[in-house]
């Protein structure tokens, strides 16, 4: 091999590397947006439901939730939202789970997981083993619950 051919070779090689750093680095950095957003969006969720609570003394319906699901900022981000209403009650705790997004990253080094709103307000991001403890310690639970503590 002369030395224009190594140049060639060597060129064509740290081409190829960077444009695999950098795709890898795209689809990562889209499912971590793409968390954030949901985060982001359950957050301004638990402001509405904390503001419907305090005007009428419990949590909103289904129907109301997703009546205004659209309106979220970055609700695509979203996803399937679960939303627990029919499981709360006036002797549930502040940590009891209101709603869920689960976010899988198939290609990516992110973590599957979810974005859980508690009924308090608060978001949190947990990994799949965590949520299914918590899932199972709390009143079940839909059939689409039960499936996933099924896993």
């Amino acid at each position: 091999m002369n030395k224009r051919q190594k140049a060639l070779l060597v060129e064509s090689i740290t081409i190829i590397v960077i444009t695999a750093v950098a795709v890898l680095a795209m689809i990562n950095l889209k499912d971590w947006v793409s968390r954030s957003e949901a985060v982001r969006s359950m957050e301004q969720l638990g402001r509405i439901v904390l503001q419907y609570r305090k005007e009428h003394g419990s949590v909103p319906s289904e129907d109301y939730i997703k009546s205004i699901q659209e309106q979220l900022e970055g609700h695509i981000g979203l996803g399937k939202l679960q939303y627990r209403a029919r499981w709360i009650d006036f002797e549930s705790k502040p940590d009891e789970i209101l709603a869920y997004v689960e976010k899988k990253h198939q290609a990516s080094l992110l973590s599957d997981g979810y974005v859980v709103l508690r009924l308090d307000g608060r978001v949190e991001w947990m990994n799949e083993q965590e949520f299914q403890k918590l899932l199972s310690q709390q009143r079940i639970k839909s059939p689409q619950e039960i499936k996933i503590l099924q896993k």
